[in-house]
């Protein structure tokens, strides 16, 4: 019930937006069930993921 500091506002503000982007990206990953179903190196998937992520902050 305290009142925050402006910045301390505007930091929480941009932080929550920062981290909603990347929710939302994880949310898109589990539905398409990508993770558990790849049966392939440790870099190949950090790669897969990355794509997939710039392909979901694409086209929102």
């Amino acid at each position: 019930g305290r009142h925050l500091k402006r910045w301390k506002r505007r930091h929480n503000t941009t932080h929550a937006k920062i981290r909603c982007v990347g929710e939302q990206a994880m949310a898109t990953l589990k539905g398409w069930r990508l993770l558990r179903k790849l049966r392939c190196s440790t870099n190949r998937i950090t790669n897969i993921v990355k794509a997939v992520l710039v392909l979901h902050h694409a086209s929102a």
